[in-house]
């Protein structure tokens, strides 16, 4: 796949208040649990899961819209059992949360990267897909693009998936909600793995996840701050643009909706919205999807 340029180089140029971006882990984040199962080694960063525990990070600030990406090189020979995830989530019992969940499988089958979207504290939006490459063998990016238009879910700036607003069909979405990026690695071997037939062998701990390449570009929300004030001071408005509400971030251009066709076609593996068992009718969300394929 060839990867496309989402054209941040014309809107650096544009006025951004609040804007956050940077590679160092510690400017950006910090641990979130089990401090002893994170170390570093120059600009990489481990985290580990062992029979004791796993481990986590979280940023240090939130954040309305932008850009999130961290690089990954997932864990490498047998990771049955173990989740890695990396995502946005807002707080509280109605929070919004956009997840990319790496689930671990034995020495030689690949690795499942599952997405879901979550609205006003409701989730069940999995998608699955087996990914083009290997991601335990080298370091891979994996970042979430979060505007008033759209999520997009990215691979090595492949879009894997969008979740677009449509509130005019009157569908929730999520953009009024300030939220933290996190990453954690944890066992999960009552699901991760072919629904929890295989299970974690501990005696191939630990079980280690890298990352580097840390970067937020987005507005970022002092906690002393409304939510609604959020809203507006990270909107565009006369007095300052940003990028993100540009009119080419609205929506993918041609070449990225290839993409996404591409994604889909050869390596989803599952989608919710196809899951009649679950849903008997489709969801809403699914059926405008579903208009806008026949009508591609």
């Amino acid at each position: 796949m060839v990867s496309f340029n989402w054209a941040f180089s014309s809107f650096f140029m544009l006025f951004m208040v609040g804007l956050v971006s940077s590679a160092k882990f510690e400017e950006l984040y910090q641990p979130s649990w089990a401090f002893d199962h994170l170390t570093t080694e120059g600009e990489v960063l481990r985290m580990k899961l062992d029979h004791l525990s796993g481990t986590g990070f979280q940023s240090k600030s939130k954040y309305m819209f932008g850009k999130v990406t961290v690089q990954i090189k997932l864990v490498e020979g047998d990771s049955a059992g173990t989740v890695t995830a990396f995502y946005m989530s807002s707080d509280g019992p109605t929070h919004n949360e956009f997840d990319f969940e790496f689930l671990g499988n034995t020495t030689g089958e690949p690795y499942t990267v599952q997405t879901n979207v979550y609205v006003n504290g409701v989730g069940n939006r999995e998608q699955r897909l087996k990914l083009w490459f290997d991601p335990s063998k080298d370091f891979h990016s994996y970042s979430i693009m979060w505007n008033q238009r759209q999520v997009v879910f990215l691979v090595d700036e492949t879009p894997v998936r969008v979740h677009s607003n449509l509130e005019h069909r009157g569908i929730p979405y999520p953009k009024d909600q300030p939220m933290g990026v996190y990453s954690s690695i944890w066992n999960a071997d009552d699901w991760a793995t072919q629904g929890g037939l295989v299970k974690t062998d501990w005696s191939h701990a630990p079980f280690v996840a890298s990352y580097r390449g840390f970067e937020i570009n987005g507005c970022a929300c002092p906690v002393t701050v409304a939510a609604t004030e959020n809203t507006r001071r990270c909107s565009s408005n006369g007095q300052k643009r940003y990028w993100w509400d540009e009119p080419v971030m609205s929506e993918l251009n041609v070449h990225q909706s290839h993409q996404l066709i591409w994604v889909r076609a050869n390596h989803m593996v599952y989608d919710y919205c196809t899951d009649t068992a679950r849903f008997p009718v489709a969801p809403v969300e699914c059926q405008h999807h579903q208009h806008k394929t026949n009508h591609n």
